[in-house]
């Protein structure tokens, strides 16, 4: 039983953080119009305007002073490239409408191989694009208020946090947060552009300040700059992918909605782009050795003076680039957790990613994404100059693999206009596969070769974690088999007392419940401060029967009954269970993880047929024993470990002994239903709907109908798969969740039936 302050209080602050829980049959509620899902999905290009040209100009003027002119032609083919990669993946969204983009079309038309490296060059893209966007828009803040410099990290660690907050408070909380700072920037900037050439076709060309230039270089402009200038100015491309990623984020029909939004983004990227690079140039706005102001700074103050009636407008525009810049990361919130819950569906990655938060996102991926970009910023001290060279690689990676892999897509299906839509994707494939050859070649040394080895690790880790769940799912499957062909299952109880107060006297109730005729063993292990009487005392206590048998330690307590343990049989039909009461003055989990008794439960669980029973009291008065107990066994998949759960429960001889499962969705109780009548497994199911995908409160209630008559005590048997080493962070740590769930719920008996999958 928890604290009632405790009870209270955790909903609610959860509840003010998140909002409140969504059913799983609300995901329609969540689909995206086209106005909100551009500001959601297409962010980071529209707001890479930003620091594209910048990143391309740093290029050309470090080679020489006269080669900033090339910075437009450059942004025409960067332009260009976009404008390909957009079409391309129009085409792509209105076939595959399932999410997944790159991942997906390579693996249904390349093989394994290519999708695990479109996944892992994905996943390191987004990662990258939340901390360069988040560092470029605090620049954009410091290039305004000058004593905001040097805290560029703690404000860029700040801002990925508030952005993960909105996130996880679900999908359309997070558009509708981010669609007015996202549309205004665009605005902002087509109003820069516009007054900008105006003036210069007046013959009245604004001229931009730079303080502190970059040193120029004396040498001449080579095919070599030009094309270490366009690799850098194709982060203008970053972000393209996201709604590919995400189509089923979509209102129906998913694949025109996203198709739609992509050509709206593709044309109004471009023009952003290139009439913020023609500016440039014609303003003569240069990068800065410090790297503030901005060069997008520089040409916003030149063409809106603070003398001038449109002054304000240059503040404007920098609050909006820093709010568009910061929130481009959400483009990656956005594609980072889907890639990687259908990467884990697909048992490449930790299974704990497909879980749906409270609000119908997926909060796992959220989390692991905030804490890896913020490490990265920290890092790189938030630098965007060091960042800028890591980028690119891994989306031009992917974008190459999705382009061929449609290619591919089209010559094995001949669908219905195939040879055009095949020369669209070929022309892609073939732009973006050279793009990504001269990323590789001018970045490499700058910094890049951390991305391009990082992709293959990733694509390592991937396959060693679907090799640990294949030989998991096939150790449970043949593990089922010797369950059911096992002999007739015997059972002996164990029942520690290391005092004689209410949790004892609970668990001498329970341990005579299941054993019936005797069987039941008591045994005192006496530690430094054990009472030397309570042998003569726990004939009053216990009345005589059975008998308390005092173990002398000769190497620890802990020892002394494992020696108890091992002297009796265990096997696949040979239980030994332990019975461990726990006395609670007050209900504290902290507590709790201190005690002995909870090392003692540890280690036993470690044990080959050995079942650990914790028999709980909470508060120092006298309780009496319920007067009936029930059995349920807690199931959440047809496997060995629940068979072997089964058949641990019917020797416990409980006339009411049920099986309790609780379902997602009606799609998921019917699968487990038809699994669990085919296993023929003969005990009954009580099946439960868990709308809100969290197992606890349904439990909760379901045990609260059986006990609330005062008298019934409720042994909730768990299965417990067993694993070792970092195989552990691929498993979703249920068991514990439900111990720490019904630790202190009162009249609950949780016996936890391991079943080691590590000899």
């Amino acid at each position: 039983m928890t604290t009632p302050g405790v009870e209270r209080h955790r909903p609610r602050l959860k509840r003010v953080v998140v909002g409140r829980p969504m059913a799983s049959n609300e995901v329609d509620e969540t689909l995206l119009p086209k106005w909100l899902a551009l500001p959601i999905f297409a962010s980071d290009p529209l707001s890479s305007v930003a620091y594209a040209t910048e990143a391309a100009l740093v290029v050309l003027v470090a080679a020489s002073a006269s080669a900033a002119h090339f910075a437009f032609p450059v942004a025409l083919a960067i332009a260009t490239l976009l404008a390909i990669v957009v079409l391309s993946y129009r085409q792509t969204v209105q076939v595959y409408e399932s999410s997944g983009g790159a991942y997906v079309v390579a693996k249904e038309n390349l093989g394994k191989l290519p999708s695990l490296v479109a996944a892992a060059a994905l996943l390191t893209d987004y990662v990258l694009t939340v901390a360069v966007s988040v560092a470029a828009g605090v620049l954009a803040l410091t290039s305004a208020v000058a004593s905001l410099r040097g805290h560029e990290l703690t404000l860029s660690l700040a801002c990925v946090g508030l952005i993960a907050l909105a996130n996880l408070r679900g999908v359309r909380e997070a558009g509708l947060l981010f669609a007015l700072p996202t549309y205004g920037f665009v605005v902002s900037i087509f109003a820069l552009v516009g007054v900008g050439v105006a003036r210069c076709a007046d013959g009245t060309c604004p001229q931009a300040v730079t303080p502190h230039p970059l040193a120029t270089g004396a040498g001449a402009v080579t095919a070599v700059v030009v094309l270490r200038a366009f690799a850098s100015g194709s982060t203008a491309l970053t972000g393209v992918e996201a709604i590919a990623n995400g189509v089923n984020a979509f209102r129906r029909p998913h694949g025109r909605n996203a198709a739609t939004t992509m050509l709206i983004l593709g044309s109004t990227a471009i023009a952003m782009f290139v009439g913020v690079s023609w500016l440039a140039v014609h303003t003569h706005a240069r990068p800065t050795a410090t790297g503030t102001p901005s060069v997008l700074s520089e040409i916003a103050r030149a063409v809106f003076p603070s003398s001038s009636a449109l002054g304000f407008m240059y503040w404007a525009l920098q609050a909006l680039t820093l709010a568009v810049l910061v929130l481009a990361a959400n483009t990656s919130y956005q594609g980072f957790p889907r890639l990687a819950a259908l990467l884990a569906r697909d048992r490449f990655f930790a299974r704990q990613f497909t879980n749906l938060g409270d609000r119908l996102v997926f909060s796992n991926g959220i989390v692991v994404l905030t804490a890896v970009a913020m490490a990265l910023l920290w890092a790189y001290d938030a630098s965007v100059d060091s960042l800028i060279h890591l980028y690119v690689i891994g989306v031009f990676t992917a974008f190459t693999l999705s382009q061929v892999g449609m290619v591919r897509y089209w010559l094995r299906t001949h669908d219905s206009g195939w040879r055009h839509r095949f020369v669209v994707n070929l022309v892609g494939a073939t732009a973006t596969g050279l793009v990504t050859i001269v990323v590789v070649w001018t970045k490499f040394a700058e910094g890049a070769w951390l991305v391009i080895v990082a992709i293959p690790l990733l694509v390592l880790a991937f396959i060693g974690i679907n090799r640990h769940y294949r030989r998991f799912a096939r150790r449970l499957r043949a593990g089922a088999g010797a369950v059911l062909a096992a002999r007739p299952t015997t059972n002996e109880v164990l029942l520690a007392v290391d005092a004689l107060d209410a949790a004892t006297e609970n668990a001498l109730w329970y341990a005579r419940r299941v054993t019936g005729s005797g069987r039941a063993r008591a045994l005192h292990i006496p530690g430094r401060r054990s009472d030397s009487g309570i042998r003569a005392r726990w004939f009053d206590f216990a009345h005589e029967q059975p008998l308390l048998e005092v173990v002398r330690p000769d190497e620890g307590r802990m020892q002394a009954l494992l020696e108890e343990v091992w002297r009796l049989p265990r096997g696949e039909s040979d239980f030994v269970t332990v019975v461990v009461p726990e006395q609670f003055r007050r209900p504290s989990l902290a507590s709790a993880a201190i005690r002995s008794t909870f090392r003692m439960k540890l280690r036993l669980l470690s044990e080959p047929g050995v079942v650990v029973t914790g028999v709980p009291a909470v508060g120092d008065g006298p309780t009496d024993p319920p007067k009936r107990l029930v059995v349920r066994v807690l199931v959440a998949d047809v496997h060995a470990g629940t068979l072997r759960a089964a058949e641990y429960a019917r020797t416990l001889g409980i006339e009411d002994t049920r099986a309790v499962s609780f379902a997602l969705d009606p799609r998921e109780a019917d699968r487990f239903r038809h699994d669990w009548l085919r296993a023929g497994v003969p005990m009954p199911l009580d099946l439960s709907d868990a709308p809100y995908r969290d197992v606890g409160t349904p439990l909760l209630a379901y045990l609260r109908t059986l006990t609330a008559d005062g008298e019934t005590a409720v042994n909730v048997v768990m299965p417990e798969l067993l694993v070792r080493g970092w195989a552990r962070l691929l498993h979703n740590q249920r068991a514990l969740y439900i111990k720490r769930l019904l630790l202190f719920e009162r009249h609950v008996i949780l016996s936890s039936v391991p079943y080691q999958l590590f000899r």
